[in-house]
Parts: C-alpha cells; structure tokens; sequence
C-alpha cells in the first residue's frame, strides 16, 4: 500500500500537465474549500466595487477622460477575475494569463493618455512646457545612464512616448496569438524555457516591449508629477506600478521556484502547475486590495479642482488684460484716480 501511494506521488509530480477542475476540487480538503470560496467572494467584490466606480464615473468625470479612467481602473478586477478563472479552471491558466496580459498592455498606454489628457490635452501641455525638456535617464530602462541629454518637449518627443506603449499594445496580443498557435502544434511550452523552444523568445521580446513601455510611462510622469499633484497621479502612479510588479515580476518570480523545483509538488499539482496555482491566488487578494484602494483615489469630483489648462492660461491673460487698459486714456485715468 504504501509503495502503491509512492507511486502515485510519484506519477501526479512527475505530470507537467495541469488536472482537471473536477480533480482538483475533488483533492480539496475543508481549508482548501474555505479558501476557494473566500477568493472567489473577494473576486465578485471586486468587481461589484468596479462596476460602481464606473458607474460614477459615467456620471461625473468629462466624456473626454471617462473612457479612459475606466480602463485603468478595470485593470485589478479584470486580473481578479482571470486569475479566479485559472484557479478553479488549472488547465486554462494559460489563456487567462494571456488576457490578462493583452489588457494590461492596453492600460499601460491608457495611463500615459491619461497623464496627458490630465495636463489639458496635448497642446495645453506643449504651450505648458514649452521650454521644457524630458528627462530619459529614468527607469525602468536608463535609470543609471545620467549621462544621457535632456530631450526637447516637442510634438515628435510626444509622438515617440506614445508610440512606446501603443507598440506594447499592439505586439502583446500578436505574440499571444503566435504563442497559441504554436500551443496547438505542441510547439509551445509555457514552462519550457530552454534556447531551443520558442517561449524563452517570446518570453524575452515581451519583456523588451514592455521595458520601453514602462520606460515612457516613467519619462512622462518624471514631468508632470508636480504639475498634476492636485489630481492625486502619484498614488495614482503607485497603484499603476504595483499592478506592473505584482503581475509581471511577482509571477516570474514564482515561475522560475516551481520551474527550479523550490516549490514542492502537492498531487494532483505538479511543481509548474502549483507554482501557477500560488500565483492566482495571490493575484486575486492582492488586486482585490487594489481594486477598493483604486476607488477612493479615483473617485474625486474632477470638475471641483482646478484644471492645469487654467494655471498655464493666467499669466496670458494677465498680460493682455493691462495693454487694453493702457491703450485707452479714458479707462487710464479712471484707474489711477481709484
């Protein structure tokens, strides 16, 4: 008997292939059962708490800015909810990362629209820093690089920060797109990690696409920080950068301990799969958090503060206001007599 269960220890670490939902919640015990229905109501939570923070902000945010604070704030609880997916559903945690990650790269190029439209949109933000210069030497890419000139605030530096995440939003799905195909064809490994498999390669340009993504994000909040201050970016920014690390570096992290065996395998779990399973349900609690921290940062009244478009235009007006005084006599001696 217990040789026959050695065995069969043995058999369920050595299958890198994920159980079946019907298997798995067989194999649970009480606790396990308990946990399951616990991230699973913080995963409907979740996304009761979006729907009234977009219905909100339907109601008093600009049409101009609305579809976009939407979108970045639906992007904890549409984690949640593919990580709840891949927690009941193992054999489809591949294709629920993969969502996950197409609509992070499209956020990701929403938070820096956003930033933008935040300053008055792109005119009110070069007639603002006209003068200016961005600073390139800032991560996640040239952080030590100091030496590296300050670029011109132009219409073209504009055009190539965008251009940085739209590239990212554009070639994530692509590459998703080859990864399944080449799934089908029993080509792609998620876990397979060796030169001669093709998903260290796309491992590595999705991690170079999204470098230069992050890398504009970073060089357009280094500039505007200060300006939009009163429009709460910086934690703003915060939560942005911590869903990055949770479901970028938090899952590598995890990935390559099961792939190096450091996470034991708990039948029917293998090392790989367990590793992925640990990492859904982290991503669920952890977005949950975000999701309801996300709702007290955004839910501001927008047309209470004032907007920078404003600031930039006061100093104009200022000096036009007195060359109309000064042009007619009549108005001039008026004011000098007050």
């Amino acid at each position: 008997m217990e040789s026959e269960g050695n065995g069969t220890l043995g058999t369920s670490c050595g299958s890198s292939e994920p159980p079946y939902a019907e298997e798995l919640l067989r194999s649970l015990d009480l606790p396990g059962r308990f946990l399951f229905a616990t991230l699973t109501l913080m995963t409907l939570i979740a996304i009761l708490v979006f729907i009234e923070e977009a219905v909100y902000i339907y109601r008093k945010i600009p049409s101009s800015k609305r579809s976009i604070i939407i979108w970045i704030n639906a992007a904890a609880p549409v984690i949640s909810t593919t990580s709840c997916i891949g927690m009941w559903i193992p054999r489809s945690g591949m294709f629920t990362d993969f969502t996950a990650g197409i609509f992070f790269a499209i956020v990701i190029h929403k938070f820096l629209i956003m930033m933008i439209k935040e300053c008055g949109g792109q005119k009110v933000l070069l007639r603002r820093f006209e003068n200016g210069h961005f600073t390139i030497s800032t991560g996640p890419c040239c952080c030590c690089c100091l030496c590296l000139p300050r670029v011109p605030i132009t219409r073209k530096a504009l055009f190539w920060l965008k251009l940085s995440t739209f590239q990212f939003a554009v070639f994530r799905p692509v590459l998703v797109f080859l990864s399944i195909v080449l799934w089908t064809n029993d080509n792609y490994v998620v876990y397979n990690l060796s030169p001669k498999g093709p998903a260290l390669w796309i491992s590595c340009i999705v991690g170079a696409l999204t470098l230069f993504a992050l890398w504009a994000v970073g060089i357009m909040f280094r500039k505007v920080r200060i300006l939009l201050k009163c429009k709460n970016i910086i934690p703003k920014f915060a939560l942005y950068q911590f869903i990055v690390i949770l479901n970028h570096l938090q899952i590598t992290i995890i990935n390559m301990l099961a792939t190096q065996k450091i996470i034991p395998c708990a039948p029917p779990l293998s090392s790989t799969v367990r590793g992925s399973y640990i990492a859904h349900q982290l991503l669920i609690m952890e977005m949950f958090l975000i999701t309801v921290i996300s709702r007290v940062v955004y839910r501001r009244k927008y047309h209470d503060l004032e907007p920078p478009e404003c600031v930039a235009e006061e100093p104009t007006d200022k000096k036009q206001t007195p060359k109309i005084i000064l042009n007619g006599a009549v108005v001039e001696d008026v004011l000098t007599k007050v």
